[in-house]
């Protein structure tokens, strides 16, 4: 059975460096890796009038899959074979629900060295409460 390893990413500088991580250290991955792009609708559209909510969707998907493309093709690149994935909702939640419901063996994520501290503090980083969420070891980048 191979090893399913999910790399939850965004447009982040901490994406890109986990993303370089990885591919410096390709040797200690398996080639079949799943990226996951989760888009965060449940704030952001509060404050859109409905007749534009569908339009904003489209086009975060269309950026959405833009990035994924970008970070596919870095890995692919460095010899990984990658399956590309979209979802909608709180990165906190989805992520973790993907992870333990589809049976994934490994999860790496990357996590912001310098976030606000107090901002951590009251609301914790998505990172740390994947980390305590999911069933699957984490490596934390």
């Amino acid at each position: 059975m191979d090893t399913k390893i999910l790399i939850p990413v965004n447009d982040s500088p901490t994406t890109q460096q986990t993303i370089e991580d990885v591919i410096v250290n390709k040797q200690k991955f398996p080639q079949q890796l799943v990226l996951l792009h989760v888009i965060n609708d449940q704030l952001a559209y509060r404050m859109i009038p409905d007749f534009q909510i569908e339009m904003v969707r489209e086009n975060a998907e269309k950026a959405a899959r833009q990035r994924l493309e970008v970070l596919a093709k870095k890995l692919r690149e460095a010899g990984f074979k990658i399956e590309l994935r979209l979802e909608f909702g709180a990165p906190r939640r989805v992520i973790p629900r993907i992870a333990n419901e589809e049976g994934f063996q490994l999860l790496v994520i990357g996590r912001k060295v310098k976030s606000g501290e107090i901002r951590d503090v009251l609301f914790g980083s998505v990172a740390n409460y994947v980390l305590h969420n999911v069933e699957c070891p984490v490596l934390l980048f």
